[in-house]
């Protein structure tokens, strides 16, 4: 099945029933609402992708990877629900990732697919949630200057900071790679396509 691009731009496609849309935005002008805009976009096509499919097809493994459509869409909430706490916190809303163990990896890597029990309809649900709170924080932060240090990560530079505004284009950039890795999964799965 293909769309065309009328059909999937945000602006004027509705997302489908079980997409569990963002609620709107806060009213924001300037810098705060492209950001705002930004993130919208990037999240219609992260979930576009899940329109029409079961619990089941959620859960798959399409590609040689491990990833499903339900599991990228958990781990983006996931990643989202830290990054805006390392902006309201510091760096003590993450883990220290140098010291990880095994266990705690093999923990993280549940956020990467669906666990028994677990539905589309509930990973779109807390992702509207947290994606909600994230667009409040945007549109209510008294600073997007302010920067913390960065957690303790291997692939992080020693010392680095991010200010909250870089943080945010952080979470628009890892929405729209993995917005990119839901197209895959999904044509992998049936041949549907975002755009095309």
């Amino acid at each position: 099945m293909n769309f065309d691009e009328r059909t999937t731009d945000p602006a004027t496609r509705d997302e489908p029933a079980d997409a569990q849309a963002v609620p709107a935005a806060p009213a924001v002008a300037g810098e705060r609402a492209d950001l705002l805009e930004a993130l919208a976009k990037q999240r219609h096509f992260l979930r576009f992708p899940t329109r029409d499919l079961t619990d089941e097809q959620a859960g798959l493994r399409t590609t040689a990877g491990e990833l499903c459509l339900g599991g990228l869409i958990k781990h983006v909430t996931s990643v989202e629900r830290g990054w805006a706490e390392f902006i309201r916190t510091g760096p003590s809303a993450m883990p220290d990732f140098t010291a990880m163990t095994e266990t705690d990896w093999a923990r993280r890597a549940d956020d990467f697919r669906m666990l028994p029990g677990e539905t589309l309809a509930g990973v779109l649900a807390a992702y509207a949630e947290v994606a909600g709170r994230t667009d409040e924080l945007v549109a209510t932060l008294p600073d997007l200057d302010a920067a913390w240090p960065l957690p303790k990560a291997p692939w992080f530079e020693a010392g680095a900071e991010w200010s909250a505004r870089r943080v945010l284009l952080h979470i628009v950039a890892e929405t729209a790679q993995h917005a990119g890795h839901a197209d895959i999964l999904r044509e992998s799965l049936d041949g549907a396509r975002s755009m095309g």
